[in-house]
Formats: structure tokens, sequence, C-alpha cells
């Protein structure tokens, strides 16, 4: 793993390092520049003053130097070179490298085998004075004051990387002990950690893991409210059936075992019944695995639902259908086919069993601007209003409910209708109870 401390103190002293780096690069330019000017007018001044020295020509001229000798002592040498206006030399300081016999007057540079050098000339009376200067003798110079200028930084760098390190790690500190905290944590402490004096910079994280906390600790409460649930839904009907199944024992006719047989299957049904819904109401349940959404029909799929209930509508004297009326085009919704057709089964199934016989049940989607509805239309005796809120909740059952339903069908559609997107509306029909789930459109 990358150590956030040591990275910090990776690039700022890479970045403190650069920066000398270019600030050395721009004195040394400066410094070069102030040299450069500094040795000129020395330069000048040392010409201004040669005439009252060389107004005759009374020193001999300069010897040239044996092959292999040394053309210069120093790099920061200056050759002073004086002859007359017939070309004859009056003075030459010392032994120099082969510089032009003709001068150019004023300030000129010169690249020789030595070196490049700075010749400034001037014509004084008849004399020509030649003053040169190796160029290396100003780099050095600047050199010399640059590196003044920067030693005392490098020299604090190490100084600067230890504040550095020290800095960056009081600063991470908070983030060691939030990590601390929740290593000793129990795994059921779900309680919020302390933001208390928290850096502007880790009060977000430790508000993230708050949140995550507190979902879930929701999880888990709806975990075992629903474990709860289901074992107290789950009860009475294994103890109705264990009672039904004493019975077929005790049955001392072949009529009476019919009898108690039948009862016996009909509880097996409706224990069937309920353990479907609680594990659609699993699969249902915030944050479990959902599978992709897609383009589904809800036009195509109520006619599909209405044709696998219709035999169960006709057993009861219900006259169940699709209501066309006005319909063009799909109903198109994104979302899951087989979730979509166990919301639509349950809100049938739950019409069917309200409606008495005689009574119709009409299915139709609806496609409008950014909506699509899907609505369930039965004459039954409807859902009090005060009651349209509860009926929602998990195992919860009006008052002159009939009798075989668990109070799962709505928890089930509501569960798939937050999943989706949509919204549940229970709706007076007058008659009867009017069920519209609103969806975006795809």
């Amino acid at each position: 793993m990358r150590s956030i401390q040591k990275t910090l103190l990776w690039w700022l002293a890479l970045g403190l390092l650069a920066g000398i780096l270019m600030a050395t690069a721009l004195i040394y330019g400066q410094a070069r520049q102030e040299a450069n000017a500094l040795f000129d007018y020395q330069m000048k001044q040392v010409a201004a003053a040669l005439p009252s020295q060389f107004a005759d020509p009374v020193m001999p001229s300069f010897a040239q130097p044996e092959p292999g000798a040394s053309l210069f002592h120093a790099d920061e040498d200056v050759v002073i070179h004086i002859w007359d206006g017939s070309g004859r030399s009056l003075y030459l300081s010392q032994a120099h490298p082969r510089l032009p016999q003709r001068a150019e007057l004023g300030f000129s540079n010169v690249r020789t085998d030595e070196g490049e050098w700075r010749i400034y000339s001037v014509q004084l009376g008849p004399a020509v004075v030649q003053i040169a200067q190796p160029m290396s003798a100003r780099s050095e110079v600047a050199a010399r004051m640059a590196l003044r200028t920067v030693t005392p930084l490098l020299l604090l760098l190490p100084l600067l990387g230890w504040l550095v390190w020290v800095a960056v790690g009081r600063g991470l500190r908070p983030l060691r002990e939030i990590a601390a905290g929740v290593r000793q944590r129990d795994a059921n402490a779900l309680s919020p950690l302390a933001v208390t004096s928290m850096p502007d910079e880790i009060a977000p994280l430790t508000e993230a893991l708050n949140q995550l906390l507190a979902r879930l600790s929701h999880a888990i409460d709806t975990q075992r409210a629903f474990v709860a649930d289901a074992a107290h839904a789950l009860r009475t009907p294994l103890a109705a059936l264990q009672l039904q199944a004493q019975l077929v024992e005790r049955a001392d006719s072949a009529e009476a075992r019919r009898e108690a047989v039948g009862k016996l299957r009909q509880g097996l049904e409706r224990l069937t019944h309920l353990v479907a819904q609680l594990l659609t109401l699993a699969r249902q349940e915030p944050g479990a695995a959902a599978p992709a959404h897609e383009p589904v029909d809800l036009r195509a799929l109520a006619g599909g639902v209405v044709a696998e209930m219709t035999q169960a509508a006709l057993d009861r004297g219900i006259d169940l259908g699709v209501d066309a009326d006005g319909a063009a085009g799909p109903a198109l919704v994104c979302g899951d086919a087989d979730a979509l057709r166990i919301l639509l089964t349950n809100l049938v199934d739950n019409a069917l069993r309200y409606v008495p016989p005689g009574g119709k049940v009409d299915v139709a989607a609806t496609g409008g601007a950014g909506s699509v509805e899907l609505v369930v239309r039965d004459d039954g005796p409807g859902i009090p209003a005060a009651e349209r809120e509860r009926v929602f909740d998990r195992f919860y059952r009006v008052p002159e409910a009939p009798t075989g339903g668990s109070g799962l069908g709505l928890a089930i559609v509501a569960e798939i209708a937050q999943s989706h997107g949509a919204r549940v509306l229970l709706e007076d029909a007058a008659p009867g109870l009017r069920v519209r789930v609103v969806f975006p459109a795809a």
C-alpha cells in the first residue's frame, strides 16, 4: 500500500528541488547579465587610463610565445594589446590566444581555440588599444554568485522535509484515529463515528462512513423485522396444517377423511402461497441483487397476466378483462419484466379476492407525456381512506378482509414499484377501488 505521508513528502521535496533549480537558473542568468555589464564597464575604464602611460612608443614589442607554452595564467586574466597606426605592437600584457590583429572598434565576441573572448577596442590618438577577457571568467563569477545565493536553500531542504513529514503526520492523525476506532468496533456496533474536531478534509469521509453505517443498521433492522414477521406469519398456518393432519388420522369414515384431506390441501395451498410471497418480498428488499432493467411493454404484460388469471376469475364468477379504450401503440417502461408481472398479478389477485361474484375487474395500461400508468379497477367494496396508508405494511389486513390472504400482496407491490421509481395510488372508483401505478416512461 502507498503511504500518503511518503507520497506527499516526495512530491513536495521534488517540487521544492525543482523550484530551487529554476531559481538557480534565473539567478545565474541575472548574475551573468550583471557580470557582463560590470566587466564591460571595467574594460572601458582600463582603456581610458592607458593613453597617459603609452603616449610614446618606448616599450619594445612583446616576443611571440614559444610553442607549447601556457597561453595565459588564469581564466580571469585580462589581455591588453596596444599597437600603433602602422600595425607595430607597442605593448602586450601577456601571452594570449590568437586574437584578431585587426581591431573592430567597440565590443565584440571572438571564438578561439581557448574558448570565447570578450574584446573591447578603442583608438586613442595614433594608438589602438585592444582589451580582451575570456567569457569563462564572467560565467565563473555568475556561477559563484548563484551558488552563494542557493546554498542556504539547499541546506534548508532537509529541514523543510522534516517539517513536512511532521506536519503531514499530524494532519493525518485523525484519519488513523478513525481507522483505529473502526478496527476496535464490534460487528454489531453500528452507532455513528464521532465527528468532533475533525479537519475539513476528513469530515466528508467520516460523514460518508456514518451514512453507510446508518444504511447498514436500517438494512439489518429490516431483515430482523422480516424474519420476525415471517416466523409469526408461518406459525399459524403450520399449526393449522398439524391440526388438519391429526383430523385426517382420526377420521373414522371415508367421507370424514375426504373432508379432512380437502381442508389439508387448502391449508397447503395457502402455506405455499404465503411462502412464495415471502420469497418474493425477500427478493425485492432494498439492497438485494436486482437484474438489469430493460424496456417492457406494460400493455402486452397486462394481456398476458389477464390471460393467466382468467380461469381463476371464471371460477369466482368475476368478469376479468383488459380495457383497451384509447390504447395506441405500446406503453413502454424500463424495468424487470418478471418483477412487473408479479406486481400486476398481486393487484389482480387482490381484486379477485375482494370483488364479490358477478363483479368486474378491468386492467389497463396507458401512456402519457413522460409517464406510463398501469391501472387495475374493480367494483368491489374498496378500501376506506383511513386504511389506505396502512395496507402497504407487511402482514396488515383490513378488518373486513376475506380469509385466505397473508397481508403481503400490496407490500410486495410497493417494494417493486419503489425499485422501478414508480408511485402507487389508491383511489375511489365509485363504486370500488382504482389502483394506479405511475411509471416514468422508458
